[in-house]
């Protein structure tokens, strides 16, 4: 586990490094999310809770495999194992 620790200070250190955390239109952001994607149970709600980070933080692309986010429209989820035309 010591080479996990070591890799995650290196990334923590890294300068274009920039963590998502909730700013104070997150309650604002959060229940427009909600109200634009209805259904959100099991584990879209992790998913939303991502998505409303990501928005709040002015981005729209994820890489992912995880199919879920597609149902957020103002994301752009890309496969990245699935090579763009």
């Amino acid at each position: 586990m010591d080479h996990v620790a070591r890799f995650l200070s290196a990334v923590q250190a890294s300068p274009g490094l920039d963590l998502l955390a909730p700013t104070d239109r997150h309650a604002r952001v959060l229940t427009d999310a909600v109200a634009e994607v209805p259904g959100l149970v099991g584990s879209l709600v992790h998913d939303a809770q991502t998505a409303v980070l990501m928005r709040e933080g002015g981005i729209r692309r994820i890489c992912t495999r995880d199919t879920g986010f597609h149902r957020f429209s103002f994301l752009e989820p890309v496969d990245p194992l699935i090579a763009e035309p």
